[in-house]
């Protein structure tokens, strides 16, 4: 640099500067300062709230690591303790009490459990009412009583009521009695064994009475007294018929009752 130029420079920067600096603000300043803070601070109640309202369920519903309230996820399904409401429909593959307590299942209307296959088609139901419970289909179990003090029947108003079993069926009344009414008729049914009615009286009523044939040599005469007494007798088919009794059975004389039949 040479000298004149030295000396010129120095002169530019000794003359005063008439000009003054301008400063920019950085920042929110005023009402949107004012705004934000609002804002954070509605977000910072927003959160307590929530959480606190998360806890408050958690408390309230009962969460655990296992479920909730009466619900326990278990390693062989979903256990359930106490009293539980659904309302709305309930799919599972099988559902059972504990062994010490029983299973009961309740509704303000009717209570209605369906079997269906794995195309869907309905092929059991069962249905609790008000007149007892209504089977679609055929049930199977080892015992079936009613509640203490009150009647069992087992009723089928359209079809057959058919009961069998590989070792017998055991029908026992054992503070009542026992009833058994049919429109058509009543098959009592032992494959390989007997039928055993024990009581002190069995009475079967509005029995046929046998009549004997005008060729047989008994026949009573017009002047004997009224019979009182007869014998039970049976037919080939089962049927069962009355026969005026005598010193030797009479079912022979009068078996023309089983022609009828």
């Amino acid at each position: 640099m040479t000298r004149e130029q030295y000396i010129l420079a120095t002169q530019q920067n000794s003359l005063p500067r008439t000009e003054h600096p301008q400063f920019y603000p950085v920042g929110i300043y005023g009402w949107r300062k004012r705004c934000l803070y609002f804002f954070v601070l509605l977000l910072l109640v927003t959160m307590i709230v929530n959480l606190a309202m998360t806890i408050w369920i958690l408390k309230v519903m009962n969460f655990t690591v296992d479920g909730m309230g009466n619900l326990r996820v278990t390693k062989k399904g979903i256990r359930l303790e106490g009293i539980s409401e659904f309302l709305l429909p309930l799919y599972v593959k099988e559902i059972h009490s504990r062994k010490d307590s029983p299973l009961v299942l309740q509704s303000d209307r009717n209570v209605t459990v369906n079997a269906r296959n794995h195309m869907g088609q309905l092929t059991g139901q069962l249905t609790v009412g008000t007149e007892g419970a209504v089977f679609e289909h055929s049930v199977e179990t080892p015992h079936i009583r009613a509640e203490p003090s009150q009647d069992l029947k087992l009723e089928s108003p359209t079809r057959s009521l058919v009961m069998e079993a590989p070792r017998g069926v055991q029908v026992n009344a054992a503070a009542g009695d026992l009833k058994a009414t049919c429109r058509k008729e009543l098959h009592l049914q032992s494959t390989e064994g007997e039928i055993f009615l024990n009581a002190d009286t069995i009475r079967l009523g509005n029995l046929p009475v046998g009549s004997f044939s005008s060729s047989s040599s008994s026949s009573p005469s017009s002047s004997a007294p009224r019979q009182t007494i007869y014998e039970l007798c049976v037919c080939p088919n089962g049927k069962l018929y009355l026969s005026p009794a005598g010193a030797g059975s009479t079912c022979q004389s009068s078996s023309n009752i089983c022609l009828w039949s």
